[in-house]
């Protein structure tokens, strides 16, 4: 673990009002099965590599680590493709048929990360970084077991996933309130009825969901340290110093992982770093300059450069554009 440069009042906030010259963004559609996904992906230029950026359960591509991280990456040569899965936000309509968070599917969010990385493929990055934040934590490990071309995982809150996930959510007052088994209950009721697609109500975090999702994250997710041993590639595993250390497991996936994987605790942060934010950039970039070194170790050598500096003493990250930070807080 670290305690390197811990986060204060004079750091800057999520990023630098003034976009870089020598960085194109644009927002892009990617095709993912019958749906269509959609993100910005960030081209920095010269690009030598590239990372996926996933969300968590209710996140987006324009909030969080999703929007926060790329200014740290883009100038050591990473191009970002920050992107929504199916499961962004809680509710959602492009068209008139609803999407979001409670409408996803396990399935669903694997078939949009391969979309995501396809899309990657094609513009000539076929082995990108891996970046997930808790569920997208989650995804991310699950991803990249399935990939051991990839060069780096960062794993940013990335739940324990599995039944113990909802159990340890809903005991700690989030998921549900407690009331774990009265909504699965009902879910499953709703569902062997025909009616997978109506909306519940939660008393707690994620507020709605439908009877399919719900029914669908109690059976299919899968759990974090089962995935631990198929992972070859380099780990960073971050968790806020207020988060639970059950519910976000990073010590029992650093013994259980098949690579060397960091820990590494953000001083005083909630699940979301506010006020953190780009503390855990630089750290994020810096530990990828750090481990990119020979081939036969990462792959990222010769692919990323050094992190920018700011002449402030502390790690690589954007120019101070943005006034003070927000206070940690529970969120």
């Amino acid at each position: 673990m670290s305690d390197r440069h811990p986060p204060g009042p004079d750091l800057p906030d999520l990023e630098p009002a003034d976009p870089d010259p020598g960085v194109s963004a644009g927002l892009v559609s990617i095709p993912a099965g019958p749906a269509t996904v959609d993100g910005i992906y960030y081209l920095p230029a010269g690009a030598r590599s590239a990372a996926l950026l996933m969300h968590g359960n209710g996140g987006n591509f324009y909030t969080g680590p999703c929007r926060f991280l790329p200014p740290h990456l883009t100038p050591m040569g990473l191009a970002c493709l920050s992107y929504n899965r199916r499961g962004h936000d809680t509710v959602a309509c492009r068209t008139r048929e609803p999407e979001g968070n409670a409408f996803q599917t396990t399935q669903q969010a694997f078939e949009d990360n391969e979309s995501a990385r396809d899309f990657l493929a094609k513009r000539g990055f076929t082995s990108p970084v891996v970046i997930g934040h808790s569920n997208g934590g989650l995804l991310a490990a699950a991803h990249v077991a399935q990939h051991p071309d990839t060069p780096a995982l960062v794993l940013l809150s990335a739940h324990c996933g599995g039944r113990e996930m909802l159990e340890r959510a809903s005991h700690l007052g989030l998921l549900g309130r407690g009331d774990l088994a009265q909504l699965s209950a009902q879910a499953r009721a709703l569902v062997a009825a025909g009616r997978a697609g109506e909306l519940m109500l939660m008393p707690g975090w994620w507020y709605v969901t439908t009877a399919g999702s719900f029914a669908d994250m109690e059976d299919n997710l899968p759990r974090l340290l089962d995935l631990a041993p198929a992972i070859r590639c380099p780990v960073l595993f971050l968790r806020g110093e207020q988060e639970d250390r059950d519910l976000y497991p990073a010590e029992r996936f650093a013994d259980a992982a098949g690579t060397s994987a960091e820990v590494l605790i953000v001083p005083g942060a909630d699940h979301f770093y506010t006020g953190a934010e780009a503390w855990v950039g630089r750290e994020v970039a810096q530990w990828l300059a750090d481990i990119a070194g020979p081939p036969d170790r990462t792959g990222l050598a010769g692919l990323v450069g050094p992190p920018d500096r700011t002449g402030q003493g502390g790690l690589a990250g954007p120019p101070d554009h943005m006034g003070q930070s927000r206070p940690a807080g529970l969120q």
